[in-house]
């Protein structure tokens, strides 16, 4: 019998139908059958980070997000860039994790789909290390002009794009395997 493995993957972009939530049911969808994945859809009821909140009696949404995370054996993070930068709700949800051990040693695997990209890839690598996340070598990747590679029902349309989101998330699978 395989062991059962949890993944949490989380959008940077709050749009359901954004090419980064589009990616993340993509790879939702091949998933091996003893991986238990789950797209978290709270990252916009997540409040603005109040080190005065950040308690044993965070708010619930920080808290739900903190179990979350402890019981993720990897975290997927799929993310556009703003304006050079990394969307602020998904920043905002980093600093909430600060002061908690929830991400400390999880494998992640990085993708960043954006218009450019390279400038919130950079970043939030910094962003991670401060969190002392395990970043998987080979799970990383930014796909630039990410529009003109999906098609329009959302599917990644482009064959190199899809190769290597594919060969991402298999180096990711194999370091929490």
């Amino acid at each position: 019998m395989l062991q059962q493995f949890n993944l949490l993957a989380i959008s940077g972009s709050l749009r359901s139908g954004s090419s980064n939530h589009n990616i993340l049911k993509y790879l939702g969808s091949i998933i091996p059958a003893n991986i238990n994945y789950t797209i978290y859809n709270g990252l916009a009821q997540i409040p603005a980070f109040d080190p005065g909140l950040d308690t044993e009696d965070a708010p619930a949404s920080v808290t739900e997000l903190r179990h979350l995370l402890a019981n993720a054996d990897g975290i997927v993070i799929c993310t556009p860039e703003y304006a050079f930068g990394v969307p602020g709700s998904l920043k905002n949800m980093l600093d909430w994790l600060v002061s908690s051990s929830s991400l400390v040693d999880k494998p992640v695997a990085l993708i960043t789909a954006s218009l450019g990209g390279e400038h919130a890839h950079a970043s939030l690598l910094l962003t991670l290390g401060a969190l002392s996340v395990k970043v998987v070598d080979g799970a990383t990747l930014v796909i630039s002009f990410i529009r003109s590679k999906m098609g329009a029902d959302g599917s990644i349309a482009d064959k190199q794009t899809q190769n290597s989101v594919d060969a991402a998330f298999k180096a990711f699978l194999m370091a929490i395997e």
